[in-house]
């Protein structure tokens, strides 16, 4: 499988990059790795590069976005940060990838189970990490049930993965609020922007459609 060129980038629509991803994450869940070289990629890349996608994801060591995808090296753009949520730099990043770099694809990509989550469902204070968890409690406030105080913790796994689930759509929210470029490229169809939810126990992404 060769790398990206212009041309070849040019022809990717949206809804294309979207279906590219999900027969990359079949692949992965099947074990079934398109045959690609690598070093050659690295050769293709070596003057420029022209991804499909953009993906921001969370750090998680589970959760690496070329893998479960089946993606080579020129083919995604990859943004992680604990809890995949967006501040200015993340958006400047993205900005630059799909106005400048030509991808045709903003996914946020959520995870069942994740650290970043549970952290702020419980409130945890740890350093600089306490800053970080305070970006995701709007999340955690936003899902209202089970309103028993001693259900919404990290001991609950179904409300961890429903605050990780209403994360990822408040995330794409302020992308589209805070980015006029991206917004404007949304409205124009040059890209979409989604969200989706990847399962720690069987490697399948699920996408949130519309």
């Amino acid at each position: 499988m060769k790398a990206y060129t212009k041309e070849t980038q040019a022809l990717i629509t949206p809804k294309g990059a979207v279906a590219l991803l999900k027969e990359g994450n079949v692949r992965f869940q099947k074990k079934m790795a398109a045959e690609r070289d690598l070093l050659e990629q690295l050769a293709d890349t070596k003057n420029g590069q022209f991804p499909f996608a953009t993906i921001l994801s969370c750090i998680d060591s589970r959760v690496s976005a070329e893998l479960i995808f089946d993606q080579g090296i020129g083919d995604i753009f990859s943004a992680r940060v604990a809890g995949n949520f967006v501040n200015e730099d993340i958006l400047g990043s993205m900005e630059f990838a799909c106005k400048l770099a030509g991808t045709k694809l903003v996914l946020v990509l959520g995870h069942t189970s994740c650290g970043a989550v549970k952290g702020a469902c419980d409130d945890a204070k740890l350093g600089n990490l306490t800053a970080l968890i305070s970006k995701i409690k709007p999340a955690v406030a936003a899902v209202t049930e089970p309103a028993d105080a001693s259900l919404r913790n990290s001991k609950n796994i179904d409300f961890v993965n429903e605050v990780a689930i209403k994360n990822v759509h408040m995330t794409i929210d302020s992308i589209r609020k805070e980015s006029e470029v991206l917004k404007e490229m949304e409205d124009t169809n040059e890209i979409m922007i989604l969200g989706g939810m990847y399962d720690i126990s069987n490697g399948k992404v699920t996408f949130f459609e519309g």
